[in-house]
């Protein structure tokens, strides 16, 4: 049985406080030259807003890193660096500012789950970071067959954090049983809705390579998002679900849909 616990802080990368992060970088071995650049690049910002002919004052901002930066991910996954777990039946899985806490849980021990869970919100505390706690929650898969247990809840400064049967992380929807069919669904459904702007775009008489490059970059590339993950436990209803969109169909485009190969 384990725990899994998935949170996102609050804007996280406005939160970056430039000479906490350019300490890390420095005990990460980084030159002080660069450590300095990076420090003038996120401090005394000017900042405005304009509307038409109107425009704000400025604001100058020392904290955070810019919005749509092609650094920032790196910033912020570098400022996060040293939040690992502390126990060995823990794991903390960081992907830019979306995090899960999966916890190893033996002999109905959760100690060493919670306490991580208290370590991680004191460490959130010290680096200026906020949990957004209405988008945690916690996914418990459990396979043994006895009698229903009782979960001790979880509570983030003095709140419940919420418990769900399945939860969406970096585009994969992981559900308490394992299975894969809620997120199989899930992109079947949004495999329809395309399918219907691609038939009203072949109505239209568009070029086949047009219609192809439709289907591959807004039908196919949703289907084959992290399909290693997911595919390899889909139950055979659920495989051939997936197929159906990924094969050819001349009835739907002029042309033939690339074919991406047998899964």
């Amino acid at each position: 049985m384990f725990y899994a616990l998935g949170f996102s802080p609050c804007s996280a990368f406005n939160t970056i406080i430039p000479s906490l992060l350019t300490t890390k970088l420095g005990d990460l071995g980084l030159h002080t030259s660069l450590c300095d650049w990076i420090s003038n690049f996120l401090t005394d910002r000017p900042q405005s807003v304009r509307v038409g002919n109107c425009a704000s004052s400025t604001l100058t901002l020392s904290t955070g890193a810019p919005q749509g930066c092609v650094l920032s991910p790196l910033l912020y996954s570098l400022y996060t660096y040293d939040c690992t777990a502390t126990s060995s039946s823990n794991i903390i899985v960081k992907f830019a500012d979306d995090t899960v806490v999966m916890g190893l849980i033996s002999d109905n021990d959760e100690r060493a789950y919670l306490e991580e869970i208290k370590h991680l919100e004191n460490w959130c505390q010290e680096n200026n970071l906020l949990l957004n706690i209405s988008k945690t929650k916690e996914l418990i898969v459990d396979c043994s067959k006895k009698q229903e247990r009782h979960y001790q809840p979880v509570r983030i400064s003095g709140t419940t954090v919420e418990r769900v049967d399945s939860f969406r992380y970096l585009g994969v929807h992981i559900s308490q049983d394992l299975s894969c069919s809620r997120h199989t669904n899930s992109l079947a459904k949004k495999a329809r809705q395309r399918l219907y702007h691609l038939r009203r775009l072949r109505d239209f008489r568009l070029p086949s390579k047009v219609l192809r490059n439709f289907y591959t970059c807004t039908i196919e590339s949703i289907l084959t998002w992290n399909i290693t993950i997911w595919f390899g436990n889909s139950t055979k209803q659920d495989a051939s679900l997936t197929r159906n969109f990924l094969t050819c169909r001349p009835s739907t485009t002029s042309g033939a849909r690339p074919r991406p190969g047998k899964l």
